[in-house]
């Protein structure tokens, strides 16, 4: 008996985790106020795929908050919803034939306002492409970091219209 309820649980436990997170709907604009205010809160990850590796979630986590921290430097608290629809990254071999290589990311991101009964107050696609940076980037470079790094750049400029980080080597992407 117990152990039925322990494999029900871990079922359970398992289908939740490829259930999408977001709402879904047509793309929300955030109100310009808000675009002023907020302040990131907690990130939510799904994805219908399981193509990736066990770190993939804690990288893409990690970047995309270094990166929403860095263009949301409000008060108002405000949660991020992630669900991952695509992801291709280059393949070394290919990258270090080719010369180059793409790392593509595409999803939908909602944020939502948990003092307000978690409202979905924004929503909009994103979808980024981003180089593998040359044989050697393509040889020892993080995909997961650069694409998700990319994905947290692109998510700030179209929700709130500017680019957290200045161009440079300091970035996993250069860009």
């Amino acid at each position: 008996m117990k152990s039925a309820a322990v494999l029900a649980a871990a079922i359970l436990l398992t289908t939740a985790a490829c259930a999408p997170v977001i709402e879904g709907g047509p793309p929300i604009a955030l109100p310009p106020g808000l675009q002023e205010t907020a302040q990131v809160g907690s990130i939510t990850l799904s994805s219908d795929w399981v193509n990736s590796t066990d770190d993939f979630s804690e990288t893409f986590s990690d970047e995309v908050h270094e990166e929403l921290k860095r263009c949301m430097w409000g008060t108002a608290p405000i949660d991020v919803r992630i669900h991952i629809d695509e992801l291709h990254r280059a393949d070394r071999l290919g990258v270090l034939l080719n010369g180059d290589g793409v790392h593509t990311l595409s999803g939908t991101v909602e944020f939502v306002d948990p003092t307000h009964g978690n409202r979905v107050v924004g929503r909009f696609p994103v979808a980024v492409a981003t180089s593998a940076q040359g044989r050697l980037g393509g040889l020892l470079g993080d995909r997961q970091m650069m694409v998700s790094e990319e994905f947290g750049r692109a998510i700030c400029d179209q929700a709130f219209g500017r680019n957290p980080r200045d161009r440079g080597p300091h970035n996993a992407t250069g860009g």
